[in-house]
């Protein structure tokens, strides 16, 4: 007769082995409770090792802290440590991208990491705001508009970009470039790009919207100055004055303006460097009424010394009130400069911040 198996043990659980070793691959998949301290940690953790009888695992801090368990002072500053490794995990990462012919797969990318996949995806997205993947085809995207200009070919520039078939460059082109690889090359020839020119409170208002979506959003108090601006960013594009129904989008547009609490979900046409788009991603994380500074969205992205060009990014948006680069201060809380003038950017923070 098989006599009864013994009850498993903490010790028995393979959680457990990963807070003796205190592995970080295993951060983000479950913390652990100490009945006897009440607090929780993460299984890298450096505090000492509690005795395995009075420890109790939970899928995440939230479920732990419904439990009536609270972060230890040890884990707010492993936290803080871990947030820099990470983001010197990602930055490597990213280099480990930009530098490969082709993508790596998520596995070769976390394993470099030394971390699980699942932590690593998590990981990379929670500090440049895209997936390894989406990292990927942003980075792909600035050097098919670079080599675009720059190459005596659209051949020569997409095999230059990483793409090694004609084939796999022109499924990609619509999302890569936002129109067909030959009318970039020729600024946008033959693109209709509609645009609408109206008032608002802030002053002149231009949006303009391809096929992809809105392309931009601009503030100013010339009105032809502002389609000048237009005709600048899509020199050869067939620009097309609005009809009624694209009245009613800049109409939506001038909407959320005047009372940001409506909110403002319209497709966007986002057109960037790799570096851009992962700032404006950023941007549009910070809730309305609420404020960043440039070292915060840099720390964000997983570049803490890049500020200046952080700024430079949100100096480059093309697409105001849509990717709140208004809501981007200094980390004194003054406001700094803005595009469209730094009284237009204090109004829009006042609006957002009225009940």
């Amino acid at each position: 007769m098989t006599s009864p198996s013994s009850p498993l043990t903490v010790e028995d659980d393979p959680r457990w082995a990963a807070i003796v070793a205190r592995d970080s691959r295993a951060d983000g998949q479950f913390v652990y409770g100490v009945k006897t301290t009440g607090v929780y940690c993460r299984p890298s953790s450096s505090a000492r090792l509690p005795k395995p009888h009075n420890v109790v695992f939970f899928d995440n801090a939230e479920q732990a802290e419904a439990a009536g368990f609270r972060p230890s002072k040890r884990a707010t500053s492993d936290q803080t440590e871990a947030a820099t490794q990470h983001a010197a995990l990602v930055a490597a990462a990213c280099r480990q991208i930009e530098a490969a012919e082709e993508l790596p797969s998520l596995a070769a990318l976390a394993e470099s990491a030394g971390l699980s996949t699942f932590h690593f995806h998590r990981v990379f997205k929670a500090v440049t705001g895209l997936t390894p993947k989406g990292y990927a085809i942003a980075h792909r995207s600035r050097r098919v508009r670079q080599n675009l200009v720059a190459s005596p070919t659209v051949t020569d520039a997409l095999y230059d970009a990483g793409f090694n078939s004609n084939s796999r460059f022109y499924e990609a082109a619509d999302h890569v470039l936002g129109m067909t690889p030959t009318h970039y090359r020729a600024g946008g020839e033959n693109v209709d790009i509609r645009f609408a020119v109206g008032q608002c409170s802030l002053g002149a208002i231009l949006v303009a919207q391809s096929e992809r979506g809105v392309c931009a959003i601009l503030l100013g108090d010339d009105p032809d100055a502002l389609v000048r601006n237009l005709q600048d960013q899509f020199r050869r594009a067939n620009l097309i004055g609005a009809d009624q129904q694209f009245e009613q989008l800049i109409a939506q547009v001038v909407g959320f303006i005047e009372a940001p609490a409506l909110g403002l979900d319209l497709p966007l046409d986002v057109r960037g460097t790799a570096f851009q788009e992962r700032v404006w991603q950023a941007l549009r994380e910070i809730p309305l009424g609420s404020t960043a500074s440039y070292a915060d969205i840099a720390q964000r992205i997983g570049q803490p010394k890049a500020v200046r060009a952080v700024a430079q990014a949100c100096g480059a948006n093309s697409l105001a009130v849509a990717i709140p680069c208004h809501r981007v201060v200094r980390s004194d809380g003054n406001l700094s400069g803005y595009r469209w003038g730094v009284e237009r950017k204090r109004q829009l923070l006042e609006r957002e911040r009225r009940p």
